[in-house]
């Protein structure tokens, strides 16, 4: 199934350099993949995703191990973000 991985800030690291100038990735992903799974197959620090949202809806992190995607889904994580 197809899926967009979205990543901000400093997390767009973690993403191909052609992918960093749209935060976009198309992932290509077995159905019933979830959340969790695609954290951690793209190396991205847990404790660095703060705001995960699917299709414009929060993932609670107690949630993003059970929750599969479904294909076209967008799955769009950020980092915290400090300032003042």
């Amino acid at each position: 199934m197809q899926v967009t991985l979205k990543l901000y800030a400093s997390l767009a690291d973690h993403l191909p350099a052609a992918a960093r100038l749209t935060h976009r990735l198309p992932l290509d992903l077995p159905a019933g993949t979830t959340v969790a799974e695609v954290i951690a197959q793209q190396n991205l620090p847990p404790k660095l995703c703060h705001l995960v949202l699917v299709n414009g809806f929060y993932v609670a992190p107690a949630e993003r191990v059970s929750h599969a995607l479904q294909p076209d889904d967008e799955l769009a994580i950020w980092p915290p973000i400090a300032g003042g």
